[in-house]
């Protein structure tokens, strides 16, 4: 015999010969093949999140300085537009120290520094990606001024102002990173490694205390204490045990602290507002939206479009470059950064609360 208690599954009750078996309940076919493609189309959507960012990156707009004489500073800007049109957002500074303190700042990643001597300043803090191409500038002005150098013998030769044979000086330029990795993590490795799993701590203590913790206050509280404890935890990992924060503990672990409360409470809160529905809302854009766009192996200015300013708006975006400028640019302008952690603290807290007046309004009407 076969009922059908529910439109959307079938049910089937074997015959009653003598002892009754349980029902045997079946998922209709049309229902089983969407899950599965459902399931198929959310692993597409989520890798195209996690490598659609890296792969379609390029160098571009790098912000660097050119320090130096003028006539030199205005010729070596022109090379580098000519060679890599577009890959470098180029300032022009008076000398070497303030080309100095606009990598200490952050204001550019790089500089050229012109001059009897040339030189090219780096900051190796500021990622692998970054040290690299400064190191590809500073080989091809070497190979440029080497060149230039034989051009002027040659000629001196050939005019009769040197004798035949004479050699060029080799020029070298010096490299100098001026704000350098600390020997703990010596390949940047780390900070980079450890942005998707404070992402990923965040929104899963935002998931257990939604579904395990009952009365909107109690929530909030445990959503405080988790980002108290989680900040204090982790901060004494990444920098106590493995070295890879560096600067003032307890300036790291109220950053750290922040952002996990940030992504927890942002994902109660969705969930007090919409119900589960929230949950889902608080992981997309947390760890498919803004954790791809976080720039935390590359510059910023090598994602598509806006998007690399775009993720700094975001919780994991504006995480892990507090916490790069913290531990490596102490002079540079963090305010942004800790104000987009404060702003989505403050929305998550307040949906808690909105949920809970709401939530309130609802029983009362219905007693």
């Amino acid at each position: 015999m076969s009922t059908s208690t529910d439109p959307g599954v079938e049910q089937i009750t074997p015959r009653q010969e003598g002892t009754a078996r349980p029902a045997v309940v079946h998922t209709p076919w049309a229902r089983a093949l969407a899950l599965a493609v459902g399931a198929a189309a959310i692993v597409v959507v989520i890798l195209l999140a996690f490598l659609w960012p890296t792969v379609t990156s390029t160098v571009k707009d790098l912000p660097i300085a050119v320090a130096g004489p003028s006539a030199q500073v205005s010729a070596v800007e022109k090379q580098l537009d000519t060679e890599a049109s577009g890959a470098f957002a180029i300032t022009s500074l008076s000398d070497r120290q303030a080309a100095v303190e606009a990598i200490q700042k952050r204001d550019v990643y790089g500089a050229i520094v012109l001059g009897e001597s040339p030189e090219v300043l780096t900051a190796s803090a500021n990622g692998a990606a970054v040290a690299q191409i400064m190191n590809t500038v500073a080989a091809n002005i070497q190979t440029a001024a080497n060149a230039q150098a034989q051009a002027a013998v040659q000629q001196a030769i050939a005019s009769g102002h040197a004798p035949a044979g004479t050699k060029a000086p080799t020029i070298t330029v010096k490299v100098t990173d001026v704000v350098p990795l600390a020997s703990t993590d010596a390949r940047g490795l780390g900070l980079a490694a450890s942005s998707f799993p404070l992402v990923l701590g965040g929104m899963l203590g935002g998931v257990l205390i939604s579904l395990l913790v009952a009365g909107s206050w109690r929530r909030l509280g445990a959503v405080a204490l988790y980002g108290v404890a989680g900040g204090l935890a982790v901060t004494g990992i990444l920098q106590g045990w493995f070295g890879i924060l560096q600067g003032d503990f307890w300036v790291n672990a109220l950053a750290v602290g922040l952002a996990m409360f940030a992504i927890a409470a942002f994902v109660v809160g969705m969930n007090a507002l919409f119900g589960r529905v929230g949950i889902a809302i608080g992981a997309v854009l947390t760890v498919l939206v803004g954790n791809p766009l976080s720039a935390a192996a590359q510059p910023l200015q090598f994602l598509v479009g806006p998007w690399g300013a775009i993720g700094q708006w975001f919780v994991p975006g504006a995480s892990v470059t507090l916490l790069r400028d913290l531990s490596y640019f102490p002079s540079a302008d963090a305010l942004f950064p800790w104000l987009v952690l404060v702003v989505w603290a403050a929305v998550g807290v307040v949906g808690m609360l909105a949920g809970h007046f709401r939530n309130q309004e609802v029983t009362e009407a219905a007693a």
